[in-house]
C-alpha cells in the first residue's frame, strides 16, 4: 500500500470560507476526497470531527498537510500533543508544504515557535475582544439580550398570573412567548418584590 496524503483545513466561523485553504491542500497534491473539513469550530476547541476523521485516516508512512499549524492547533500543549501522536504513529505532518521532522532540533524548535506564536494570536484576540466589549459596555451600547416582554407586558403577566385564572401555557400562548420565558418573568417578579 502506497503512502497517501490527507488534507484538513478549518475556519473558525460559519460565515468564512475554506476555498483558499482547499486550494493550498490540492495544490500541495492532496486529493480531493481526502480533504477533511472543520467549519465554525475554533482551532482552541479539541472536539472537531473534521480533525478527528483525517486523524482516524491516516496510516503509518502517510503524510497529514495542513495549510498552516493554527488551522490544525491554537494552543502549544495540543500542537505538540496531535504532532507527538502522530510522530508515534508513523505519520509525517506537512505545514504549508514543509516536513515537520521531529527527529531534527531545528524542526522542533520552529513547530514550537509555530505552536507559540498560534498561542499567542489567540490570546491577543481574546483580550482585544474583552478590551473592545469593555469599552461597549461603559458606552452603554452592550446590554445583553433584550428581555422578549417589556416591562409593562411583564407586569400585565404577573397580574394575570396572580389572579389564578390562566395557566403557564395560556400566559404562554397569550403573549406569544415560551413557558420558560412566563416562569422567568414570574421568578424576576417574585424575587424584586
Amino acid at each position: 500500500m502506497s503512502a497517501l496524503l490527507t488534507g484538513y483545513a478549518r475556519c473558525s466561523t460559519d460565515s468564512q470560507d475554506l476555498t483558499a485553504q482547499r486550494e493550498i491542500l490540492l495544490g500541495l497534491g492532496v486529493a480531493k476526497d481526502r480533504i477533511y473539513l472543520d467549519r465554525g469550530l475554533t482551532g482552541t476547541n479539541r472536539n472537531r470531527p473534521g480533525l478527528d476523521q483525517a486523524l482516524a485516516s491516516v496510516r503509518a508512512g502517510d503524510t497529514l498537510v495542513v495549510p498552516k499549524l493554527d488551522r490544525l492547533a491554537r494552543s502549544v500543549p495540543d500542537a505538540r500533543d496531535i504532532g507527538d501522536s502522530l510522530v508515534a504513529r508513523g505519520v509525517r505532518l506537512s505545514l504549508g508544504g514543509a516536513l515537520y521532522d521531529p527527529t531534527d532540533p531545528m524542526g522542533k524548535m520552529f513547530f514550537n515557535i509555530l505552536a507559540t506564536f498560534a498561542e499567542f494570536e489567540v490570546d491577543l484576540l481574546r483580550m482585544r475582544t474583552r478590551e473592545g466589549m469593555a469599552v461597549a459596555r461603559a458606552k452603554g451600547k452592550l446590554k445583553g439580550k433584550q428581555p422578549k416582554l417589556s416591562s409593562r407586558q411583564q407586569a400585565h403577566l404577573v397580574q394575570l398570573h396572580q389572579a389564578g385564572e390562566h395557566t403557564i401555557a395560556d400566559l404562554a400562548e397569550l403573549f406569544s412567548v415560551s413557558r420558560p420565558t412566563v416562569y422567568r418573568v414570574l421568578e424576576r417578579a417574585r424575587t424584586n418584590t
